[in-house]
């Protein structure tokens, strides 16, 4: 039970989960490409002693192993989950009284602990130019911090156990912000904050909110898990540490005594600033856009404290250690919101948000002699209006039959639908709707499109494990590659707008028809390069549903509306770059040779074996 960041450090330090970079290393760019190339080669958490331009350490990789993860909470998990478990079924409490009574007195000890006084005596005043200005990506808008812990209260209902504690990206320098004055917070109005915004906004008062940098990584993973309604992020912080949250007041701000760093401020209503661009979860830029900007009030720090932060980017990366995290403590969480939903996997390699693949229930129709999706469509629409999973783009929905199957089995799950689909049936869309504000594939900021695709009953059809003859030779299309049982990639020409694309598809559609029926084949991808495409699962997964609109980038052999259902014979999905779609992460080459010095011989990470 660590009552401080620095104490986590040392016993991961004892225990050979940390190392400490005794070079200086520049935030500009090296420090992120220090972590991404450590991250992947499934390193150790790394403190970084001597950052240019800045008197603090700063951490990262903190949560970058799920095993390392649990073992910084190994004296808390259990509990934890238990009485997680309870808030999603408290008739365990009541049927199992006796096993259940320390989980009680466990949730009272974690109660928030308010402290009289001031500032404490540990912290000092001072500048945002005196934190770690970490830049991640050559195209970042300035530095930012990826791990806050952003404190707000309810304007009607003050107090801490209505507060929000959640996790938004901060920038803390560039674009048009003052220096020292104003930073900028991004994110979206149905968030917590963004509801007591908008309540402050009805008051016309600014809203007074807090940022926690640092404290016990309890603290941390509490301001972005997905608590049952009802249990406070500041309890679940004590919980999970062991250690009651300790704070105070001060000129009407909430000050954490655990957090390594407390930034104050205000945000006043219609006050916006362009944010961005920033590199992001879904491996491309967001944007520059505007978003509320917050008016420093004040600065501290403790007098040694440390500055943790992570890596965003192309997926997998520390955040994707993160949902295994939370996944782990939640458990069955999701079946206990959505009855009849067996699992919901949101698929990291494809950016998170786009692409879920779902197993629910099929009783609908028991007796009926053609078996077809029925109930697992009526979860469709549970899981898509769901919290974050409403945020999809592309949803694989089967229910189980004769055998089990396993969401997180990427190859066997999709595999298992296509054979089973009726194209003319079973693919639903969504239209004009919402998607990931960071998703630029969609016809603009938070606008695009979602399809369900479903499948329930026998196989229908023996899937190509090689590219069938119809797919070679196309006028237009080349380098036919197979990306899996059922899915062939092919390489056109380059994206030019959508109406040339209708035509273009349109011919492709033709062209396979002509020569016939292509049942083993039901997904054709159409991509810029489809050799980058078919080398891995992974690159398959990231470039087909992070690239696509399926309302605009889907369509089909034989298609065409029966009954207003669209409905083709081979899919065929254009995943091209489109010119307004967000340009990808690249790395800054002069400084991946910069930072080799610290993994050669003699460099404080000589002995990470580097993939």
């Amino acid at each position: 039970m660590y009552r401080n960041l620095e104490e986590c450090l040392i016993d991961l330090e004892k225990h050979g989960h940390l190392v400490r970079i005794k070079e200086e290393v520049d935030p500009y760019l090296e420090m992120a490409a220090i972590h991404l190339k450590v991250y992947e080669a499934g390193g150790p958490a790394l403190l970084f002693e001597h950052v240019k331009g800045s008197k603090y350490k700063a951490l990262s990789n903190l949560f970058g192993d799920i095993e390392r993860s649990k073992f910084i909470f190994r004296k808390t998990w259990d509990r934890t989950q238990s009485i997680i478990a309870l808030r999603d079924d408290p008739m365990k409490a009541v049927k199992h009284p006796f096993q259940n009574i320390g989980n009680g007195f466990g949730a009272v000890k974690a109660l928030p602990m308010k402290k009289l006084g001031s500032i404490p005596g540990d912290f000092e005043e001072i500048q945002i130019s005196d934190i770690p200005q970490i830049q991640h990506w050559p195209m970042d808008g300035g530095a930012f911090i990826t791990l806050p812990q952003v404190y707000s209260e309810d304007p009607d209902k003050p107090g801490l156990m209505n507060s929000n504690l959640g996790m938004y990206r901060i920038q803390l320098s560039g674009n048009e912000y003052e220096p020292n004055k104003e930073i900028g917070l991004h994110y979206q109005i149905h968030r917590g904050i963004g509801v007591h915004q908008s309540k402050a906004n009805k008051k016309g008062e600014p809203l007074k909110v807090s940022i926690f940098v640092g404290g016990p990584p309890a603290h941390t993973l509490s301001a972005i898990m997905p608590l049952p309604e009802g249990l406070s992020e500041m309890l679940f912080a004590g919980l999970l540490s062991g250690r009651r949250f300790r704070y105070s007041y001060v000129d009407g701000y909430c000050i954490s005594h655990d957090a390594d760093f407390v930034i104050t401020g205000e945000i006043h209503p219609e006050d916006t600033k362009p944010e961005g661009p920033f590199g992001d979860h879904l491996g491309y830029y967001s944007l520059t856009h505007p978003f509320p900007v917050m008016k420093i009030h004040k600065v501290y720090a403790k007098k040694n404290a440390i500055w943790p932060f992570t890596v965003v980017g192309r997926p997998p990366q520390e955040d994707t250690s993160f949902g295994e995290l939370i996944h782990e403590l939640t458990g069955d969480a999701i079946k206990q919101e959505i009855p009849g939903v067996k699992e919901v996997h949101a698929v990291d390699a494809a950016g998170v948000h786009p692409l879920l693949f779902a197993i629910g229930s099929e009783r609908y129709t028991p007796y009926q002699r053609v078996k077809q999706p029925t109930e697992i469509l009526t979860l469709a629409n549970r899981i898509l209006g769901t919290g974050q999973l409403s945020l999809a783009k592309y949803l694989f929905i089967t229910a189980e039959e004769n055998r089990p199957l396993d969401a997180h089995d990427i190859v066997d799950f999709m595999t298992y639908i296509l054979e089973r689909m009726n194209l003319r049936r079973d693919i639903h869309f969504y239209t004009n709707t919402t998607i990931d504000t960071l998703d630029y594939s969609g016809t603009g900021l938070n606008s695009g499109s979602k399809v369900v695709l479903a499948a329930y009953g026998d196989k229908k059809r023996e899937l190509c494990k090689e590219v069938p003859e119809t797919l070679k030779d196309l006028r237009g299309f080349t380098n036919a590659r197979l990306v899996m049982p059922g899915v062939v990639a092919v390489q056109g020409a380059a994206f030019s707008n959508y109406q040339a694309a209708q035509q273009e598809l349109k011919g492709l559609g033709e062209a396979i028809a002509e020569k016939g029926p292509l049942d083993s084949c039901p997904m054709i991808i159409v991509c810029d390069d489809s050799s980058f495409l078919s080398d891995t699962l992974s690159n398959f997964l990231w470039v087909t549903f992070t690239r696509s609109n399926p309302s605009h980038d889907m369509y089909g052999v034989n298609s065409g509306y029966e009954n207003k259902h669209w409905a083709c014979d081979n899919m065929i999905i254009d995943v091209r770059t489109k010119p307004h779609q967000a340009p990808p992460l690249i790395p800054d080459l002069e400084v991946e040779k910069s930072i080799e010095r610290i993994f050669a011989k003699g460099g404080s990470l000589e002995k990470v074996k580097l993939k």
